[in-house]
C-alpha cells in the first residue's frame, strides 16, 4: 500500500448521508486520520428515495441530474473532510468512491447495477485521482457484484485460526465468513437489516430510523408474522447471492398484511427477522464461528445486538471496534482500500464471494490532476 493517505466515500441504502473517511494503510492495519458524516440536502434525499422506491418515475433527465448532484455532494464531502483534517489535496493518493446505489439487478435478463455520483465531478473538483464504478467488472464476469467488502474484511480481520464472521448491518445485512483454516473466504447478502426497520420508523414515527432499537423494544414480535416472513424463498437460497431495496421494500412488507398489527409489534418483528436470518446463516454457513464482529449502522442498535447474542449463544457478538476498526467506518474504509488495490493493479474481488469466473481489478480511474 502507498504511504500517502486515501479517502473513502460511500452512501448506503438508508440514503441519509455520505460517510467520508481519511485513512492510511499499514500492513494489516488501518490508521483513521479523520472522519465525516455529510448529510444529503433534504431535496436531494427526497429525489433519490423517489428514484429508488419508484424506479419507473426516474426518467433519463432525472437520472442524469441526480448523478451530477450526488457527485457534487461527494466532492464537497471530500473537501470538507480535508479541511477538517488540515490535509492538502496534493497529499492524498486517491479517492475511492462507491457512490449511491439506486438499482441492483444481477437477476435481470441483461444484468446491471447502478451507482450514482459522477466521478469526474469528484476528481476535477478535488484535484485528486478518483477510483469509482467498482461493481460492474465483477458483474461482467458473471458475479453478483456484491458484497464487495469481504476481501477487505479478510485483509483486516483475517489471520485467526478459528472461524470468524464479520456482519455488516447496513440497509441490507451481509456476512463475510473467515474460515480460519486457509480455505476460501465466502460472503453474501443475508436479507434486510435496517432498510425495512427504517422504512417502518419513517412511516410511523416520522424519524429516519429507530434509535438504538428503542421503539422495537416497546413491542412484541409476532411469531406468526416472523414465521411467514422467514418462509420467503430468498432466505433459503445458497450463496453467492445479493439483494437490495428492489426486493425487500414496502411492497414486500405489505404482502405480509402488516397493517393488522400494532406498529411497534411490526417493528419488533422486523428486528427479529434480521436477527433470525443472520443467526440461521451463521449456523448454516459458518458452523463453529466463535466470533461475530458487527459493523454498519446496525451496530448501534443495542436491542438488535442483544437479540443476535441470544440466538448465537456459542459466539462472541461484538462490534468491529474490538477487532481494530470503528463499526461506523468499516465500509467507507473498504472503498479507500479498494482504490489502493486498483492503483496497484491488484484484484479487489473474490470469486468465492460473488460467484464470478475470477477475481477482478475493480473500478475505473478518473484523473483529478492538472496537466
Amino acid at each position: 500500500m502507498h504511504d500517502a493517505p486515501y479517502i473513502g466515500l460511500i452512501s448506503g441504502t438508508s440514503v441519509d448521508a455520505i460517510d467520508a473517511v481519511l485513512v492510511r494503510f499499514e500492513p494489516r492495519r488501518v490508521l483513521v486520520l479523520k472522519t465525516l458524516v455529510a448529510p444529503y440536502p433534504d431535496a436531494l434525499r427526497e429525489r433519490l428515495l423517489a428514484a429508488i422506491r419508484r424506479p419507473d418515475s426516474c426518467a433519463v433527465d432525472e437520472y442524469g441530474e441526480l448523478d451530477t448532484w450526488v457527485g457534487a455532494a461527494l466532492r464537497d464531502a471530500a473537501i470538507e473532510l480535508l479541511d477538517a483534517a488540515g490535509v492538502a489535496a496534493s497529499d492524498v493518493r486517491a479517492i475511492g468512491s462507491h457512490g449511491q446505489t439506486i438499482r441492483h439487478r444481477p437477476d435481470a435478463e441483461h444484468r446491471f447495477t447502478l451507482q450514482l455520483g459522477d466521478p469526474s465531478t469528484i476528481a476535477t473538483g478535488t484535484g485528486i485521482d478518483t477510483v469509482a464504478d467498482f461493481r460492474r467488472a465483477d458483474l461482467a464476469l458473471g458475479g453478483e457484484a456484491a458484497p464487495l467488502v469481504p476481501p477487505f474484511h479478510h485483509w483486516l480481520f483475517g489471520g485467526n485460526d478459528r472461524p470468524r464472521a464479520i456482519l455488516n448491518l447496513g440497509g441490507i445485512a451481509n456476512l463475510t465468513l473467515l474460515p480460519g483454516d486457509g480455505s476460501d473466504v465466502t460472503g453474501f447478502d443475508v436479507g434486510p437489516a435496517n432498510s425495512l426497520m427504517d422504512l417502518w420508523a419513517e412511516r410511523h414515527l416520522g424519524t429516519p430510523y429507530d434509535e438504538n432499537g428503542n421503539w422495537a423494544a416497546t413491542g412484541a414480535a409476532d411469531q406468526d408474522l416472523l414465521r411467514r416472513m422467514l418462509e420467503d424463498p430468498w432466505f433459503e437460497l445458497a450463496p453467492p447471492k445479493s439483494t437490495g431495496f428492489e426486493y425487500f421494500n414496502r411492497a414486500w412488507l405489505e404482502r405480509h398484511d402488516v397493517d393488522r398489527l400494532e406498529p411497534a409489534d411490526v417493528q419488533a418483528t422486523l428486528l427479529e427477522l434480521t436477527s433470525a436470518s443472520v443467526a440461521a446463516s451463521v449456523e448454516r454457513w459458518a458452523p463453529g464461528a466463535g466470533e461475530v464482529f458487527v459493523c454498519g449502522g446496525g451496530a448501534q442498535n443495542a436491542v438488535l445486538l442483544a437479540s443476535l447474542a441470544r440466538r448465537l449463544p456459542d459466539a462472541r457478538v461484538e462490534s468491529t471496534a474490538s477487532a481494530g476498526l470503528d463499526p461506523d467506518w468499516v465500509e467507507a474504509t473498504a472503498f479507500a482500500w479498494l482504490a489502493a488495490k486498483r492503483l496497484a493493479g491488484q484484484p479487489g474481488s473474490l470469486a468465492s464471494v460473488t460467484g464470478a469466473s475470477r477475481g477482478a481489478v475493480l473500478g475505473g480511474i478518473y484523473s483529478g490532476r492538472a496537466g
